[in-house]
């Protein structure tokens, strides 16, 4: 099975050894994207509606580049710093997609990356 590296300057700089997403086969593997402006490489910071906001433009952008779009991920992992931001990051979620669901999980951890909120990571198929 083949492995592209995929790329997007839409979407923010890897932080670390890792690649924006991979492509195996027929899966595209999104890393976990932060609320962080592509442009201007600074966190958003604001509501919580703000900051997932951005993590969603940023999967779109990379999911973009793969040529596909949120229709296609099969499986999404979100991130919290806080249980009780869930409501607020699943209204903004959601919005994204128009039914058929993807599986997923949401968990709240200690920390995330640059001290933001959300963090979310896809799965789609190509």
């Amino acid at each position: 099975m083949s492995k592209e590296i995929i790329y997007t300057n839409q979407a923010p700089e890897p932080i670390g050894p890792y690649s924006q997403a991979v492509k195996a086969g027929n899966l595209l593997f999104v890393s976990g994207q932060v609320p962080i402006d592509p442009a201007t490489g600074n966190v958003v910071t604001g509501s919580i509606k703000e900051e997932t906001t951005q993590v969603m433009k940023n999967l779109a952008a990379v999911l973009e580049v793969s040529g596909t779009n949120f229709n296609a991920i099969v499986k999404t992992t979100i991130f919290l710093s806080d249980m009780a931001l869930f409501a607020e990051v699943n209204e903004v979620y959601g919005s994204y997609f128009t039914g058929n669901y993807p599986a997923r999980e949401t968990v709240a951890v200690k920390g995330l990356p640059k001290g933001v909120n959300v963090e979310i990571s896809v799965i789609a198929a190509l």
